[in-house]
């Protein structure tokens, strides 16, 4: 097995939005906004080789919305998911496992392109299995009025429409090193994936902690559904990363790939910050 980060660009969000209810006195020490109040993130995705098989773990926004679309997030810098695999040495035919930890357009847009002519969709994963959740599947297609926008058709249900998608269930081994639990305080059924590798487990993030600015268990986003269940799920987790030393990777932070935490007298706070080359030498 060989892991590998697989950056699909940058965008800005809303400072103010992704910190919740933690003042900006704090949070742009650790996040710092532009003029516009603006942070960026990262769309950063895990690329995992087992064998004959080629994981990869959610896929950015993809390219097939409007100009006007992608004009309200900013996207900025040279990084893209076709350069980043390109980079591993792979393409996007290689891709035999899509697993999605929600359907929210960041981590889910680039599923999905227009066919040849764009009278339509495909599957731009088009040997790919994609993986999801039956709780979050229908959370996302029938979905409430605050996170319609985010649920974007296009980008899910030719999903299901292509016979790629199959559902896990929670607790559920997609190999003997993979496996997910859930969460449901930032979005119903958003999937957490926990990989073995090397004696240590690594665990995509996701949505449940964006970045190492998130790890105090009340920094939490005004993106999450239910915040105070945010907090109710990320405590325990976070005590159990800092006992078992989880590696958590972190899919939205703008500079750090993966993170180490640690208790001290203030509760569960950073120990170290690292990228997976530099923690495994690959």
């Amino acid at each position: 097995m060989k892991l590998y980060s697989a950056n699909a660009g940058h965008f800005k969000l809303d400072g103010g939005a992704m910190f919740g209810t933690v003042p900006k006195s704090i949070w742009h020490k650790l996040n710092p906004a532009d003029d516009n109040n603006m942070c960026s993130w990262a769309m950063r995705c895990l690329l995992i080789e087992d064998g004959n098989r080629l994981f990869l773990i959610d896929n950015g926004m993809g390219n097939k919305q409007s100009e006007k679309f992608f004009g309200y997030y900013y996207m900025h810098g040279d990084d893209t998911l076709e350069k980043s695999l390109n980079k591993a040495g792979f393409t996007a035919d290689d891709v035999t496992d899509m697993i999605l930890s929600h359907m929210h357009f960041d981590h889910c847009g680039g599923s999905i392109q227009h066919n040849k002519d764009k009278t339509g969709y495909e599957p731009a994963f088009k040997n790919a299995m994609y993986y999801s959740t039956e709780r979050h599947w229908k959370w996302a297609t029938e979905p409430n009025p605050r996170e319609k926008p985010s649920f974007l058709s296009e980008n899910i249900l030719p999903i299901q429409e292509s016979g790629q998608l199959k559902f896990l269930k929670e607790g559920e081994s997609i190999t003997e090193n993979i496996s997910v639990i859930f969460a449901n305080g930032h979005t119903d059924g958003m999937m957490v994936p926990h990989i073995k590798y090397k004696g240590k487990t690594l665990v995509y993030m996701a949505d449940m902690m964006p970045s190492v600015g998130h790890i105090p268990v009340n920094y939490v986003m005004g993106y999450d559904t239910r915040p105070l269940l945010t907090m109710q799920e990320r405590e325990p987790f976070m005590k159990r990363a800092a006992d078992e030393e989880y590696i958590l990777f972190l899919e939205h932070d703008p500079v750090n790939e993966c993170c180490t935490v640690q208790h001290t007298d203030k509760g569960v706070r950073l120990k170290e910050k690292f990228s997976l080359k530099e923690y495994f030498g690959e």
